[in-house]
């Protein structure tokens, strides 16, 4: 299994909005919050299977603290950590025998 990062730049005001987006969506397993220094500010480990509405209410006290870093930060960047499943495929036709 593979891990893929993206990376969202936005401002302090749009912090929590984006974070609760990313733990609704499910299959992210960490969110990094940094700096636009590029200091790490604060991690969040997600369970993997948590989603909707039980992970927000899981992640409660989490959102809390990104609200409280949301009101001192002008610009900040948030890093997505992903399980990448699409990465197994299904082997080609030509490689499963026929009619044998």
């Amino acid at each position: 299994m593979t891990d893929t990062q993206e990376e969202f730049k936005l401002s302090g005001a749009d912090l929590v909005g984006k974070v609760k987006e990313l733990i609704e969506a499910g299959k992210v397993r960490r969110i990094i919050i940094k700096s636009e220094s590029g200091a790490s500010l604060l991690e969040i480990p997600l369970t993997v299977g948590v989603a909707g509405a039980a992970a927000l209410t899981f992640f409660a006290p989490i959102l809390v603290a990104v609200g409280a870093l949301a009101g001192v930060l002008t610009k900040c960047s948030i890093v997505v950590v992903r399980n990448d499943e699409s990465v197994t495929q299904p082997p080609d036709a030509k490689d499963t025998p026929q009619g044998e």
